[in-house]
This record gives structure tokens, sequence and C-alpha cells, in this order.
């Protein structure tokens, strides 16, 4: 409940989309979005959204999955904003908890919401129109 009153406020405080939590429309936050993936994500997601490896989908040799590219050939536009966020804001394991083990730790404390929020809304705005329209009715069944 905490997670959602946070995104409640910070949806009031930085004008996320009516029709979900990203900003994806709003040119300003989708350029701070790209710039702030530049400097934190494209190392991992690749500079174009493309993933880390092209089978992202198989544990490397350290046992860990590959970071997942975020663009329409990835898994990213599956999962509803909250969850999006939450995933980059605490990490992967601290959703998934048990025996879950990932590079994706989280940036809490690195990142605030409102850039969180424009990273991810970076991410949707260089979706095609289709991926766009399912991510949103992922984001309709999740409320």
């Amino acid at each position: 409940m905490r997670a959602l009153t946070l995104i409640c406020a910070v949806t009031l405080a930085h004008g996320a989309q009516a029709d979900g939590l990203l900003p994806w429309q709003d040119p300003a936050a989708v350029a701070r979005g790209a710039k702030i993936y530049a400097g934190y994500c494209a190392a991992c997601h690749g500079e174009n959204l493309e993933g880390q490896v092209p089978d992202w989908r198989s544990p490397g040799e350290d046992g860990l999955l590959p970071a997942p590219p975020h663009d329409a050939t990835g898994h990213t536009w599956h999962h509803a904003d909250l969850l999006l966020f939450r995933i980059t804001k605490y990490g992967t394991e601290a959703l998934v908890g048990g025996s879950y083990r990932s590079n994706m730790a989280g940036f809490d404390g690195v990142l605030s919401d409102a850039e969180i929020l424009a990273v991810l809304g970076y991410i949707k705005s260089t979706w095609p129109d289709r991926i766009r329209a399912a991510h949103d009715r992922v984001n309709a069944a999740a409320q």
C-alpha cells in the first residue's frame, strides 16, 4: 500500500498520463528519461533498448538472467506501470524474493521517483502503437 500511495503522490506531482503512470507523451519527460536511461540503464539494457544479449531468456555463466530488452521484442510491456516502477526502484530480487537472484538491484536512493517514471516513459515512447495499446490493456487489467 505504501508503494501505491507513493506512486499516486508522484503521479499527481509530476503529471503522468491519464492512461497510466508513465509520462510517455510528455516530450520534456521523455527527453529527461532518455538522458537518464543512457547514463544508468543502457550499459546493461542496450543503447537501443535491445537488451544485454540476444538470448536474454537463458541464464548466463553466472546463473543470472541477462538484462532483457525494453524494446518491442522484450517483455517489459507485459508488466503494468506500478510493477515496472517497483522493479526499477527496488530491484527484481526484492520483489520476487526467495532464491531469485538478479543483477537488477534497483535504483532506490540513486534516482528519484520522477526520474524512474521519466525513464519508463521514455521506454514506452519508443514502442510501436500496437505494443503501447497492449501495455495500456495490461494497465487497465491491473487496476
